[in-house]
């Protein structure tokens, strides 16, 4: 079982910036970030293939998110810019035995909020 901890999290105003971080218990393969806003389901954000050669990110944060991997410190991270009020959300990172998916995790973390003021 692989334990998965988030940290980063918390308010910026528009415009600004957050990097979140995940740090794994233990070796990981495909991971990602996915969110969940008020009143919202939980949409995929980005994800990185176990090689980190292939990348997803979902149209609403691309060229404001990078999603980035340290497998000697079992670490993915999501750098957020440009923050807009819509990216408000509990930020989830989840890890998965696939080398590749942006959908089958097996592994969750608790999730951290991200609030963005206007």
């Amino acid at each position: 079982q692989v334990q998965l901890v988030e940290s980063g999290g918390g308010s910026a105003q528009a415009g600004g910036s957050l990097r979140l971080s995940c740090v794994a218990s233990g070796r990981t393969y495909s991971m990602g970030w996915l969110r969940q806003g008020p009143g919202k389901g939980r949409e995929a954000v980005a994800a990185i293939s176990s090689s980190g050669s292939n990348t997803y990110y979902t149209d609403s944060i691309k060229g404001r998110f990078t999603i980035s991997r340290d497998d000697a410190k079992n670490t993915v991270f999501l750098e957020m810019n440009s923050l807009k009020p819509e990216d408000t959300a509990v930020y989830y990172c989840a890890a998965s035995r696939f080398s590749w998916t942006t959908t089958q995790y097996h592994y969750w973390g608790q999730g951290t909020q991200v609030t963005v003021s206007s």
